[in-house]
């Protein structure tokens, strides 16, 4: 939902979604498929360090597109939407189509926080 939330585009969205917008990216709702399509994956994530980071995707969207000031994170590898963008960054907004709170891996979380501290 965050991503869908700061997408400034999206496809497939019901007729009464609403979004914030302020990442210049059109999303796809649910582009995975439904609740029983989730799936986990090993991310390489730019800005994170060089270990794979686990994530978890969960009735999740993905980016079709990305405008020119968006900095792609990451991208699946997996066979499961080999490609697909799934994590972004565009000046101090950051969205991710996975579900970084659900693994004990704190990096989302940490590069969330230093974007913060520098955006003051």
């Amino acid at each position: 939902a965050g991503m869908i939330m700061l997408a400034d585009r999206v496809t497939d969205a019901r007729p009464d979604q609403e979004t914030i917008g302020g990442i210049d990216i059109t999303v796809r709702r649910n582009a995975f498929g439904r609740q029983v399509d989730s799936f986990e994956s090993d991310l390489i994530v730019a800005g994170i360090g060089a270990d794979p980071l686990h994530a978890v995707f969960i009735r999740a969207p993905w980016v079709e597109s990305a405008g020119p000031e968006v900095e792609v994170l990451a991208s699946v590898v997996s066979e499961v939407g080999a490609g697909t963008i799934v994590a972004v960054r565009q000046g101090p907004l950051l969205a991710t189509s996975f579900h970084p709170e659900l693994t004990g891996d704190l990096r989302i979380h940490r590069m969330f926080v230093e974007i913060v501290r520098h955006s003051r």
